[in-house]
């Protein structure tokens, strides 16, 4: 066991547990942050995703030592079910979420994408949501979604 020293959602906090243990489970056993998923274990359906000093980063294979001086954000980082982020409240305006499992994931990373770029190609959105996977078809949607942000449409 060893303290772990982590930033999450701008707060300091101060774990102790194996420091090889998943990020994912330190920020859902141990923190209550239970948006990211754990979905493959393989870095490959996206259902883990934070952001890491602003990038999106699976957070169910990286032991959480390696996170020690990075800030962390968490999906209920960008808002509040009474104060949503802009994506979040789109996502939910369009419905995006059929089973929710994989939401949180892509909302993070187009939170990352548009911070990055507030109006990014087709190009630039198929490369952000392609490291993710719905497996419920909700993928207009979520196009639908992204694609309101960027041109700031309303419903």
């Amino acid at each position: 066991m060893a303290e772990i020293k982590l930033t999450v959602n701008g707060k300091n906090v101060q774990v102790d547990t194996d420091p090889d243990t998943p990020l994912i489970y330190i920020l859902r056993n141990d923190l209550n942050y239970t948006g990211a998923k754990l979905g493959c274990a393989l870095e490959q359906c996206g259902a883990c995703m934070v952001l890491v000093d602003g990038e999106p980063t699976n957070s169910c294979v990286r032991a959480a030592a390696e996170f020690e001086g990075m800030q962390i954000e968490t999906v209920e980082g960008f808002g509040t079910p009474d104060k949503m982020s802009e994506v979040q409240q789109v996502f939910a305006e369009e419905n995006v979420a059929q089973c929710g499992y994989c939401t949180a994931g892509i909302v993070t990373s187009v939170t990352a994408m548009f911070r990055k770029n507030p109006n990014p190609s087709d190009e630039y959105i198929t490369e952000t949501l392609n490291r993710h996977l719905c497996r419920c078809g909700s993928h207009s949607r979520i196009i639908d979604a992204v694609n309101r942000l960027r041109t700031g449409a309303k419903k």
